[in-house]
Order: C-alpha cells, then structure tokens, then sequence
C-alpha cells in the first residue's frame, strides 16, 4: 500500500537532563513541508518544561482520529450526493488507567456539526453515513480507542455554484 513518515526532532535545552529539567519542545516535520511546533502536554510535563502552544502527542491522535474520520465522511455523502459546505468537528480524548496502570487514550467522542447545500440526510442516513465513515477510517481501523459521534445537522440554503 503507502507509506507514511514524518520526521520528528529536539536538541537539549535546559538545565539538568539527568534530573528530568528539559525541555520536551520539539518539531514534527512532513513531506509537504508542514513543520509543527509540538511538545509534552502541559498537564503532564509542568512548564517551564513543556511547551502549551506546541501540539502534544494526545492531542494529535485525536486530532488524527478527526480527520480521517472527516475525510472518509466526506467521500462517503459526496458518493450519496449530498453536498457538504462546511464540517467542524470538536473531538476530545478522555485518558484512563488501562489494566497495569499506564495512562492512555481510552475514548474519543467526535461531535461533528455539518452544513449542507440543498437537502440533508435524514437523521438515519446520517448515522449510517458516520457509522460507515467510522468502519472504513485508516485511523479508527488502527486503534483500539472507543470512537463514537455525537451528531448535529445544520442546513444551509445556498444556491448551487454553476
């Protein structure tokens, strides 16, 4: 199939490594040329030595979560004829105890609002389409984490563009 790589780097800065006082700030770079300030959460790794304008790891995975998920929506409705004008999506992680006590990211509840052109779906077409959306997402296939959708439908009326 493909391969997908990012390229992650940090250069010590701080005051004592061996003592956990340095800074977890680091930088994901992409092929298309995204580079992205990252870090340590800030609730577990206290600053000075985090970073909170940086994307932590948990944060990412739910943010990747998300995204496939979106993705895979969108091609599913566009294949149904529906036309989406707009999708925003507030995901969030819950981290719990797994059974030998290591945090991780147990839970993702997606709560995606969409805007249509024209007709939506039906409540049920809806839940079918995320429900297909979820089994045919990369990322969800991926996991283990619990993902569920708590769905809202908007409708716009805009004329179509010719």
């Amino acid at each position: 199939m493909s391969q997908h790589e990012a390229r992650i780097s940090w250069d010590l800065s701080g005051e004592n490594f061996t003592k956990g006082r340095y800074s977890r700030e680091h930088r994901w770079a992409f092929d298309g040329g995204a580079t992205v300030l990252a870090s340590s959460s800030p609730s577990v790794v206290k600053a000075p030595f985090s970073n909170a304008a940086g994307v932590d790891p948990e944060e990412a995975y739910v943010a990747s979560i998300a995204s496939c998920h979106m993705l895979t929506f969108l091609h599913l409705a566009s294949k149904r004829g529906f036309t989406a004008l707009r999708y925003e999506d507030r995901a969030v992680g819950t981290m719990t105890k797994n059974e030998r006590g290591v945090p991780w990211v147990s839970s993702v509840v997606l709560e995606p609002r969409i805007e249509w052109q024209g007709t939506p779906p039906t409540a049920a077409v809806l839940a079918e389409l995320h429900h297909d959306a979820h089994e045919g997402c990369f990322i969800a296939c991926s996991v283990n984490t619990d993902i569920s959708v708590k769905t809202g439908v908007e409708h716009a009326s805009v004329a179509a563009a010719h």
